[in-house]
């Protein structure tokens, strides 16, 4: 499947999805990274046919960032 986000065309079909190495073999609420050429998908692991968020790598370098200053921290 090949979609248009963000001015970026990303071929999912050619994506190689990763889970965390911190998810257990039975976690049930995961979610799956790929980096797709100029762009990084996250999907939900239980729906791996189902939608994907697509991200430009200026945004999930902020994601990234605020997760390791514990931006997101409760």
């Amino acid at each position: 499947m090949e979609i248009e986000a963000k001015g970026l065309r990303v071929d999912l079909n050619r994506a190689r999805w990763f889970k965390s190495t911190r998810s257990g073999p039975n976690c049930d609420n995961c979610v799956e990274v790929a980096f797709v050429g100029e762009a990084i998908a996250v999907r939900d692991s239980k729906n791996p046919s189902g939608p994907a968020l697509i991200f430009t790598t200026a945004e999930w370098d902020a994601f990234v960032g605020g997760a390791k200053d514990g931006e997101f921290d409760l």
